[in-house]
């Protein structure tokens, strides 16, 4: 399928026929917007999706967005996006919220964006809210949004700037309480972390190669090397406590 590249902000909003509150960050609502044809899709800004209602399939990568009414979607600059299809008599619910980097030069959040890994989450990977967390979500895209409308001054950029650095402090707490009460899910991941350790191990890869990298874990376990980093920790303590703990023990 080919890849459709979308550069700007005011391209995105012109696609989806909205107005560009500002040439460099937007909100939209899904409710006003045409629909994206189904393709791939490569953004060249930071986008958050809020979804209010499951519309169509979604895919990420290799495999189908684990998302579902009340969910957030981040997706960073130069990642690909696949728009498969749309339910039937379904329109998408929701608001979407892009940004381009240059937006934030000169600001504190520019520096620790990086921080916020869940915008290099990749499939099976998506925010699910509650109602409460949702209209939370949704009052700051509103504030964000109003703001935009203003008349441009000195401080708007610093209010958006840091309504949005809210928003994204929010949306890290808010997976931090996923990672926890999504324990039957992650106790699977767990249980196959472990199975790929042993294998590994067992083989002759650990002679050749040396230690198993983050990255190879969750490519072995079809995650992103940033969520499975993050739910090794929040586990454990550590992934690399848990690797060097089974090397302990395999030559100890």
């Amino acid at each position: 399928m080919e890849i459709k590249k979308i550069n700007s902000v005011g391209e995105y909003s012109t696609l989806r026929a909205a107005e560009t509150l500002h040439p460099l960050i937007n909100v939209l609502d899904y409710e006003n917007l045409a629909l994206l044809e189904p393709a791939s899709y490569n953004f060249g800004f930071y986008s958050i999706f809020l979804k209010d209602t499951k519309c169509g399939d979604l895919q990420y990568g290799k495999e189908l967005y684990d998302y579902q009414e009340e969910s957030l979607v981040f997706v960073a600059p130069g990642q690909i996006l696949t728009v498969n299809k749309y339910l039937s008599g379904v329109h998408p619910k929701g608001k979407v919220l892009i940004f381009h980097p240059d937006f934030l030069k000169g600001t504190i959040l520019s520096n620790i964006l990086n921080d916020y890994s869940f915008f290099s989450y990749a499939s099976n990977e998506a925010l699910h809210m509650s109602k409460k967390e949702k209209n939370l979500i949704l009052t700051m895209f509103e504030t964000i949004e109003d703001e935009l409308h203003q008349n441009l001054d000195k401080h708007s950029k610093t209010l958006v700037v840091s309504h949005l650095q809210v928003l994204l402090n929010y949306a890290t707490r808010f997976y931090d309480r996923q990672f926890i009460t999504r324990e039957h899910v992650n106790k699977g991941i767990l249980e196959r972390f472990e199975s790929t350790l042993n294998d590994y191990f067992n083989s002759e890869k650990l002679q050749a190669v040396g230690m198993p990298s983050v990255a190879y874990c969750a490519e072995q376990l079809h995650l992103s090397a940033n969520y499975f980093g993050d739910l090794i920790k929040k586990e454990t303590g550590c992934i690399r406590t848990r690797i060097h703990s089974r090397e302990s023990h395999r030559f100890g």
